[in-house]
């Protein structure tokens, strides 16, 4: 039997060390490194955030020769964009500052502040539960307003809207909106103390691959047709009962003919930012040719280099000697 004081070869192999490490590869992950702003957290230099950057402000200047006037409007969001103050004035050439207003403007709440009125117009919008909203207007210097109550019927598409002027001066106006048009229901006042229900509707549809609209007003029915194209357009209406006929036909011009004036206009496009446009009015026996630099529907913000210019002649057809030379200029900076 052997002595157990003394190990045996098996017992020497497993209390042998372990072999070496392998040194480290180039594959190893770096050490990881701190940004200044870490190291701030960590080494606590500035225990409290870093202050949110300021608002950025956005000016728009648009000067009209016809007038001889500058409209600017400051504006600024802040809150992360949840509100905008915005500044609006004209001026003339003289300097002279007129029509100025102060707004400010929220999702829910927007006041608009007149000091040459020293007037305040306040409008609110809410949301009672998902179905249905509350909307009102307030005018402070004529203590009057408006307040209106629209609730989704069945379907979003659908929707009943109740309104009524504060101080109530009637019956509240009733109106039904759908997918296809809407309808309404108001009081209307004929003499000091008659009155009467005025109903007003419009109708959209589908015919032929244009858009028939039926809209009845003022004991008036307009019934228009239009179908259009990338190349054409095709606009017929007619009015009853005074039978009043309007016939509008596209096709790289303009031509409209009623009862006892028309017009036309040629317009041409190079691409969104540049068009050109002239026509011919008989009812101001008036021509007239248009250069619009910059989208003529869209905003200065989205024009080349956030500017729009437009020249117009205009060349009367009694008085060519009298023609004029107007232009608009629209500029925005980005501060």
């Amino acid at each position: 039997m052997a002595d157990p004081s003394i190990p045996n070869h098996t017992n020497l192999q497993t209390l042998s060390p372990p072999p070496p490490l392998p040194p480290p590869t180039d594959q190893s992950p770096p050490p990881t490194t701190l940004t200044p702003n870490d190291k701030q957290q960590r080494w606590g230099l500035f225990p409290f955030p870093p202050p949110p950057p300021r608002p950025g402000l956005r000016l728009t200047t648009e000067f009209d020769s016809d007038s001889s006037t500058f409209f600017h409007k400051i504006s600024c969001k802040f809150l992360d964009n949840l509100a905008k103050f915005k500044l609006t004035f004209h001026n003339d050439h003289k300097g002279q500052i007129s029509d100025p207003q102060l707004s400010f403007i929220s999702r829910h709440l927007s006041v608009h502040f007149d000091p040459e009125e020293n007037n305040a117009l306040i409008k609110g919008s809410f949301n009672l539960s998902p179905s249905l909203s509350l909307r009102a207007t307030h005018d402070l210097k004529e203590q009057q307003g408006e307040v209106a109550m629209i609730a989704n019927l069945m379907d979003p598409d659908y929707k009943l809207e109740l309104s009524s002027l504060v101080p109530s001066s009637g019956l509240p106006r009733t109106k039904i909106r759908f997918p296809r048009g809407e309808i309404s229901l108001e009081e209307k006042e004929e003499e000091e103390v008659k009155r009467t229900l005025s109903l007003n509707g419009i109708f959209k549809g589908q015919i032929l691959n244009g858009v028939c609209t039926a809209q009845y007003r003022d004991e008036l029915l307009n019934l228009r047709y239009c179908y259009k194209d990338e190349q054409m357009s095709f606009i017929p209406s007619i009015t009853l009962p005074s039978n009043d006929l309007s016939f509008a036909f596209k096709r790289r011009y303009w031509y409209n003919l009623d009862t006892n004036y028309w017009s036309t206009v040629y317009k041409h496009t190079v691409g969104k930012d540049l068009k050109f446009k002239a026509g011919y009015d008989s009812e101001v026996r008036l021509g007239w040719a248009s250069l619009w630099i910059g989208d003529e529907n869209g905003k200065a913000k989205t024009a080349p280099m956030k500017m729009k210019v437009q020249l117009m002649l205009q060349v009367p057809q009694d008085d060519i000697k009298s023609s004029a030379l107007m232009f608009r200029v629209k500029k925005r900076w980005d501060i």
